[in-house]
């Protein structure tokens, strides 16, 4: 393959990967997590669209009718749908509350149905001792119920409180490398599962 086709095919298969800020929290670290994925996510040659759920500020869901059957009459889930749905691949930065994930990051997922459809997702979830895996673990159902395909590489940060200083994540190298796996992951299984979507 000449330098040309290569270039065009990986124009073609560019990821948009949409990144979510799971914690709506005044205080939150989650913020500074999530902007350390996002420069990670943009050197790995990815677009990105970046949701600070505090910033989008969905109400509690308040459509008439079901998700899945699209008749939206909000202009907040209009603009919602429309976010996700020029998403190749999604990525949830979690906290863990109660073992489990934040109520405006389920609240934000439960907006939309058919949109978040055969897209790869990854989650960066963050905690105490357990990193948020509790959390990872219950989106892992919710997400794959919705028709998305988890990537098999995800990014638990332990101690995550000590990590953030001065609005900045202190990422290791660990949770480098790992992140960078999944990134390369959810380009390949974007480039799979795009002719499905």
């Amino acid at each position: 393959m000449g330098i040309e086709a290569a270039t065009a095919r990986l124009a073609c298969f560019m990821t948009t990967t949409m990144i979510i800020v799971g914690s709506v929290r005044p205080g939150r670290i989650g913020l500074p997590i999530a902007q350390w994925v996002r420069d990670r996510t943009e050197a790995a040659g990815h677009e990105v669209d970046f949701v600070d759920l505090a910033e989008l500020a969905l109400p509690f869901m308040d459509e008439p009718a079901h998700p899945s059957k699209r008749q939206y009459t909000q202009p907040h889930t209009i603009a919602w749908s429309e976010r996700v749905d020029a998403a190749d691949a999604v990525v949830l930065v979690s906290p863990e509350y109660n073992h489990s994930y934040s109520p405006a990051l389920k609240n934000a997922i439960d907006f939309l149905a058919q949109e978040w459809q055969g897209k790869p997702f990854g989650v960066v979830s963050y905690g105490g001792a357990s990193g948020g895996l509790r959390a990872a673990a219950a989106l892992d159902q919710v997400m794959t119920t919705l028709g998305m395909v988890r990537v098999p590489v995800d990014v638990a940060i332990n101690g995550a409180g000590g990590l953030v200083a001065d609005g900045t994540f202190a990422a290791d190298s660990k949770h480098v490398a790992t992140l960078d796996r999944m990134l390369a992951e959810l380009s390949r299984y974007d480039e799979v599962l795009r002719p499905l979507r």
